[in-house]
């Protein structure tokens, strides 16, 4: 079965990346179509780029490049989860991704998104602009959640809606179908 890793783009104590991501690894692997695992760049504790040598060369010095670089390797589809911040992305998720090149490449990647009235989607229209640049594919479909707040409970779970719901299922329906499309460039490369 595929593997679906989903990042956690946020590394900002008590951010709402969390929930959000606990509830869409749970309704992935009620999916079926994949091997789901969660990354944490608040757990990954990648420093500010400190690779000596360009990402492409894959000559890696750090044992955290090793690590970050054998995750995504490893990995046939991915979900972002990540907020908004003054109109784009969190800084941890660039940073994450710049680390590494080659492991990227024809594999699929969906979004979930979450902010205010955009629903992080400006954040999501400048990360497929950065994931198109090292051959990934984002797929159309994504889970954008506007005004996040008032879908998180009091024990911090998100209870999402039907909206929500439906959107995840079309996302995870079209990784699988866009990694399966994929898995013969992975293969020749």
């Amino acid at each position: 079965m595929p593997n679906l890793t989903i990042i956690v783009a946020s590394t900002r104590p008590g951010r709402a990346g969390l929930p959000i991501s606990q509830w869409f690894a749970a309704r992935a692997k009620d999916h079926g179509g994949f091997d789901v695992n969660v990354v944490d760049l608040a757990e990954l504790h990648l420093p500010l780029l400190d690779e000596p040598n360009h990402p492409r060369l894959r000559r890696y010095t750090k044992q955290h490049t090793k690590e970050w670089s054998a995750i995504v390797e490893a990995a046939d589809a991915f979900v972002i989860v990540t907020p908004e911040y003054n109109y784009g992305y969190p800084a941890s998720i660039k940073n994450a991704i710049d680390y590494l090149h080659q492991e990227w490449g024809y594999k699929p990647v969906g979004f979930v998104s979450y902010g205010g009235v955009a629903a992080g989607t400006r954040a999501v229209q400048q990360l497929k602009q950065v994931v198109t640049a090292l051959r990934m594919l984002p797929v159309a479909e994504s889970v954008n959640i506007p005004f996040y707040t008032q879908f998180i409970d009091s024990d911090g779970a998100l209870q999402p809606n039907e909206v929500m719901e439906q959107a995840a299922g079309a996302m995870l329906d079209e990784l699988a179908r866009t990694e399966a499309a994929l898995r013969p460039l992975r293969s020749a490369s």
